[in-house]
């Protein structure tokens, strides 16, 4: 926002200010066109702020006070899993002899770092009941993305290409159809049940020689644990199909339940939720994906192999995949996942499940008498509740509850998803929040209920307080203003 009260870093450039300087070149100087090609250079400098290294500084902490993060209050995103994470992790993470590494470096100087990823990888295998896996995937979507590969790979092998249908539950995640579609599967929805949940009803109208399996995340996306898998599992297979698990919502049964056991063959993770890593505004991610025996010869090259003499990066899969990224994922996330590992060991691991379920369900009891309450069900790590209600009596949606909690400096839920719930609000409070901000978080939402009776105009207009009132979202996204032109002010 420009004003006199909170002037651009534009409008306080001065020219020849200067807030940083670089040294000077040691070695002899070069003409740009000799370095680049000309016709990617700039035919004018760029116009950029001239500023002293106050103006600077205060400029940056400016803009980062108007972040929100976990690190400044409770982030409820649902299905995203936005907990806190120790501090500890990033420092192991910041050591020297992580961050100075190169991936091109001979076996012989990093075999650190490839024990750690052997023995992540390891850890990973037995949290989740499978055999063996990868560390390349970026994320989550990568790593779905990556699973379809192996399905794919797995039928063709086997002269199966007819197998070409993908079962999807419509409380999905959406990249989930989204990342069969693009490995070239026809993707078939399936319907939840009155409970929320897949049954095996709904999947034996699809149990024939088209069938190439079933993605599934358990618990789902209403919170719920999805009580017909092993009945699913066993008919998929003896189908010819394979199972696919989502693991976004692990830290709901982590130290507690495999995916393995249920009778999956491909599971992906996500580091970055489960196993500590912060990744609010989009980054950084990693989605390592781990498969049953069957589906071992088609995993990625190069993997990470231990011999007599160290550790190695192996290319002899014949039937892999191939590779995934340009060299081995994102190591860093997976630095702060094994220090979290070793420091929560086996109890730790399940504890975190424990009390993530334990805080849902506290929450979902103490709220379902402000807000409707869909599936009155023994929830897992999240529930979703529903202001159909506030929204037939006075007007109020999903949206303005959302906008409102904002000005009581909590960051808003999940809305409208999962789509079979109208006006969804999808609330996950992890394992890592105290009695005190739950109560707190109930008082405010209970509030907002009360003022959806009383003053609605007052959550039609939230929020109030925030540096940027209400935007209008369609066209923010559609027309975004992403940087600023002098020529734009008045």
């Amino acid at each position: 926002m420009s004003g006199k009260d909170n002037p651009l870093v534009f409008e306080l450039s001065r020219t020849g200010r200067r807030g940083y300087r670089l040294p000077e070149l040691d070695v002899p100087a070069r003409e740009p066109g000799s370095l680049v090609d000309p016709r990617l250079l700039r035919e004018k400098q760029p116009r950029l702020p001239e500023v002293g290294e106050v103006e600077l500084i205060r400029h940056y902490t400016a803009l980062s006070r108007r972040n929100y993060g976990v690190d400044l209050g409770f982030y409820p995103l649902g299905s995203c899993t936005m907990k806190y994470n120790p501090k500890i992790n990033e420092q192991v993470a910041a050591f020297e002899g992580f961050t100075r590494l190169h991936p091109l470096q001979p076996e012989s100087s990093v075999q650190g770092i490839l024990g750690l990823m052997y023995e992540l990888l390891a850890a990973l295998s037995e949290v989740t009941g499978m055999s063996w896996g990868t560390l390349q995937p970026f994320a989550g979507a990568h790593g779905e993305f990556t699973g379809m590969k192996l399905f794919k790979a797995f039928f063709e092998k086997r002269g199966e290409q007819g197998r070409r249908k993908i079962l999807v539950p419509d409380s999905a995640h959406g990249t989930n159809p989204a990342s069969a579609h693009l490995a070239g599967f026809d993707v078939v929805e399936i319907h939840s049940d009155s409970r929320g949940l897949v049954s095996l009803e709904s999947v034996r109208d699809h149990l024939d020689e088209s069938l190439a399996g079933i993605m599934m995340t358990n618990p789902n996306t209403l919170g719920l644990f999805e009580e017909d898998i092993l009945e699913i599992s066993a008919a998929v297979h003896e189908a010819g199909g394979l199972l696919y698990y989502d693991g976004a919502n692990l830290n709901a049964i982590v130290g507690k339940v495999r995916p393995g056991d249920m009778g999956f063959d491909v599971v992906h993770l996500n580091l970055h939720k489960t196993f500590s890593t912060p990744h609010g505004g989009g980054g950084p991610g990693s989605g390592p994906v781990l498969v049953s025996e069957t589906l071992l010869p088609f995993l990625p090259v190069p993997e990470v192999v231990k011999r007599n003499d160290g550790y190695h990066l192996d290319n002899d899969r014949p039937d892999s995949i191939g590779r995934l990224s340009g060299f081995y994922g994102n190591v860093a996330v997976m630095v702060r996942a094994y220090a979290y590992l070793l420091t929560m060991g086996r109890d730790g691991l399940a504890r975190v499940g424990e009390l993530a379920v334990l805080n849902a369900n506290y929450l979902k009891e103490r709220l379902k008498a402000s807000f409707d309450l869909p599936y009155d069900r023994i929830c897992k790590h999240e529930f979703v509740l529903s202001a159909r209600r506030l929204k037939e009596r006075f007007g109020i949606t999903a949206l303005d509850v959302a906008k409102r909690l904002l000005d009581f400096g909590i960051h808003p839920p999940t809305v409208y998803f999962p789509l079979i719930v109208q006006e969804a609000l999808m609330i996950e409070p992890t394992e890592t929040e105290g009695l005190e901000v739950l109560d707190r978080f109930v008082a405010v939402m209970e509030r907002i209920a009360d003022e959806a009776r009383q003053s609605p105009e007052t959550l039609r207009q939230a929020p109030g307080n925030t540096p940027v009132g209400r935007i209008d979202e369609g066209l923010a996204a559609r027309k975004p203003i992403v940087r600023w032109h002098p020529e734009d002010e008045s």
